[in-house]
This record gives structure tokens, C-alpha cells and sequence, in this order.
């Protein structure tokens, strides 16, 4: 496999990697990105290039204007750390109690940054303009509606932007077409019964059986209502019912999570777990409300902008390291960007070289990436700009 970094990101090595592992040991939470949001300010302004704060309330715009007319790209990063308390033992490790950077964010900051420093010195090559958006909350307040909300989107034709990802191995970026991440709901269940003697189960309604019903027949969503070739996931995570062995429980509460690649299969999911939950509380005298809110939509990748990206890509990892991704029903709010206008999503491999795969996994104690990766995508970057705009 041969991987050609980008001359001026091998000359950054060093400050890719610091400003990274700043980020990491200084985490934020989402709409709380406030000396982060000031670094990068900070750097944008250093580099020349025009800076708005408080977009989508901490997020940062930057944008970089070229010599020439032509389009605007955005490149898009996610700021924001996860409430998790790291257990890891690196020198740079989480300085906040109960908060780190478990999903790579704080390397998708560094790398849009080393990206924006290279190109600002191109400016005069470029024909078009490239608009870089630090955005904050991308962990389930979904902060892009609100950077949309606040005009980031305006004058841009296309969007790209990148997720290191330690289901792959350090060399290869996952690029396709079509969905690559799952609309991601979220569902609250209230049973209500008649509560009893556990001896006397007459004239009861069993909280506990009718939940039962509900778990077993929600799976039947999946498994026979949905097209066996397109992915769907409905789980319930949690049962909470009862109080005493002996008491029939008059109550009891299902809270759970939907995901699907198609926003027809989002819809169909929610229709029919109406149905269920109305059909079971008919048949068994309950009273049952279902409470279902939608998270984001699933990303779904432009072709013509796959394309670019897909070329960039090879330019920098070759044949052998332009992979299919390793495709999970996680949920992204960088479907906001891409309902809007053509967008591309790449994975970015960054599992660490001692790592058995899978081990590390995004979102746990003990996260961290090979931080070569992050040459990886600061070069795909940069490659991707200059097939476009010069």
C-alpha cells in the first residue's frame, strides 16, 4: 500500500499532532466549545482568513476567499466531546472529570485547521472559495441545524467532510455512494394496567405481560416488514416494571432506539409501531402511549460529490486503500448538511497500530486513534480543494 501525505501536512506533523492532543486533554460538551471555539478563531484569523463566532451558537466559520470566481466548498468538523469519564493512561488524557474526546472529534478539529493553514497559502491558486464550519453538538443536539439556522450553508455548492473511524485500520478511507449512516430515533413506551395480588391475577391488566408482548412484537418490524437487503435496527433497551415479587404491576415503561439507511424505512418504522402498540393495548385492556422522537436523518451520500471525493482519496491512499466503509446504524447530523446540498462523507481508518480491531472502540473509556490518520485526512483535504478549485 503506498500513501502519498501531502509535502505541507508532513511539515505540520508536529502541529497536527499538538493541537490534537490540546483539544483532547481540554473537552468540551456541546453548545460549551468555548475555548475551543476560541483556538480556532484564534488560528483563522492567524492564517487570514475571514472568521464568524457563534454560529449555531459556539461554532465557528471560516471562510477563504481565492484569487478567481468560482464555487464555494465547505469542509465541515465536529467539536464536541462526549459525557464519558477516560480511563486511559496517555500524557495528553482528559483534564475534565467525566468528559473526554471518545469519538474523534477533537482529530477532526486538528486536522480542518493543518487543511485551512495550507490552502489559506494557496489562496491565490484557488478559483472559487472554501468555507470551513467547526461545528459544535454534533453528539445528539444535532449543532448543524442550528449552523444552518445561522447561514453557513449560504453561497456553498457542495460539502464534504470526514469521520476517523477505528473499525478501520490506519491507511484506508471508506468511501460509497447512497447511505452511510442511519436516521437514529429514540422511543418512550408507558404501559398502564390494573395492578394486583400476584394470587389473584382476575381482573388485573399485567403491566409485565404486556410489555412482554411489546418487545417480541416490535422485532417483528424488522423481521418481516422490512426488505431483508436494507438494514433496520429496533431495540429496546430498557424494561422497567414491578415492585414486589407477589404484585401484579399496574405499570410499566419501555424506552428504546430505531435506525434505518432510508427515510422510507424511518416512516414505515414509526407507522408500524403505532399499530403495535395500539393493537396490543386493544387486545390486552391497556393503556399504552407511545412516545417517539425522531433523531437525525440518515446520511446519504451525493453521487457526483462521491465521486470527488473518491478521487482524492485514491490520490492519497491508492487503489488498495479506497475500501468500502465498515458501515454501522450509528446516526450523524451531517445529514443536515447533505438534505441540503451534494454532499460526501468519508471514514478515515484510525485504529491504532497495537490495536486488535474492534477493541477500541468509538464512544468508550479508552479511545484514541493512530494519529497518522490525521495526515491522512488533512492531505484528502487538501487534495480534494485542489481538484476542485485549481
Amino acid at each position: 500500500m503506498t500513501i502519498k501525505i501531502r509535502p505541507e501536512i508532513e511539515q505540520l506533523e508536529d502541529e497536527i499532532i499538538a493541537t490534537r492532543r490540546d483539544i483532547h486533554s481540554h473537552p468540551e460538551l456541546g453548545f460549551q466549545e468555548i475555548r475551543t471555539a476560541a483556538l480556532i478563531a484564534e488560528r483563522l484569523v492567524e492564517y487570514g482568513i475571514e472568521v464568524q463566532t457563534e454560529v449555531g451558537k459556539t461554532g465557528v466559520v471560516g471562510t477563504l476567499r481565492g484569487a478567481a470566481s468560482g464555487p464555494m466548498i465547505a469542509l465541515r468538523a465536529d467539536m464536541d466531546a462526549l459525557p464519558v469519564q477516560e480511563t486511559s493512561s496517555v500524557d495528553y488524557k482528559s483534564r475534565v472529570d467525566g468528559v473526554m474526546h471518545a469519538c474523534g472529534h477533537d482529530g477532526h478539529v486538528a486536522t480542518l485547521l493543518a487543511a485551512a493553514k495550507v490552502l489559506a497559502a494557496q489562496r491565490k491558486q484557488i478559483k472559487g472559495s472554501v468555507r470551513f464550519l467547526f461545528q459544535p453538538a454534533e453528539e445528539g443536539a444535532g449543532g448543524a441545524r442550528y449552523m444552518i439556522e445561522d447561514g453557513c450553508l449560504d453561497g456553498v455548492t457542495e460539502i464534504h467532510g470526514l469521520h476517523y473511524w477505528n473499525y478501520q485500520s490506519y491507511g484506508v478511507i471508506g468511501i460509497q455512494a447512497g447511505p452511510v449512516l442511519a436516521a437514529a430515533g429514540r422511543f418512550k413506551i408507558h404501559v398502564k394496567g390494573i395492578g394486583g395480588h400476584g394470587a389473584t391475577p382476575q381482573g388485573t391488566v399485567d403491566a409485565v405481560m404486556v410489555g412482554s408482548q411489546l418487545v417480541t412484537a416490535l422485532q417483528t418490524i424488522v423481521s418481516r416488514n422490512t426488505d431483508p437487503l436494507e438494514s433496520t435496527v429496533v431495540s429496546v433497551g430498557t424494561f422497567n416494571a414491578g415492585s414486589n415479587f407477589n404484585v401484579i404491576a399496574p405499570e410499566a415503561q419501555l424506552l428504546g432506539t430505531a435506525r434505518s439507511y432510508t427515510e422510507e424505512n424511518r416512516q414505515m418504522i414509526k407507522r408500524r409501531m403505532a399499530e403495535i402498540v395500539n393493537g396490543i393495548g386493544q387486545t390486552y385492556g391497556a393503556n399504552i402511549v407511545l412516545d417517539y422522537e425522531d433523531g437525525y436523518p440518515p446520511t446519504i451520500n451525493d453521487e457526483d460529490a462521491t465521486l470527488k471525493a473518491r478521487q482524492a482519496a485514491l490520490e492519497i491512499v491508492g487503489d488498495e486503500g479506497v475500501i468500502k466503509p465498515f458501515l454501522t446504524m450509528g446516526g450523524e447530523d451531517f445529514s443536515y448538511y447533505s438534505r441540503r446540498i451534494p454532499g460526501s462523507f468519508v471514514f478515515v481508518g484510525s485504529l491504532p497500530a497495537d490495536a486488535e480491531p474492534q477493541s477500541i472502540p468509538h464512544h468508550c473509556s479508552h479511545f484514541d486513534i493512530d494519529e497518522r490518520a490525521l495526515l491522512i485526512g488533512a492531505s484528502f483535504y487538501i487534495q480534494l480543494i485542489e481538484n476542485e478549485l485549481m
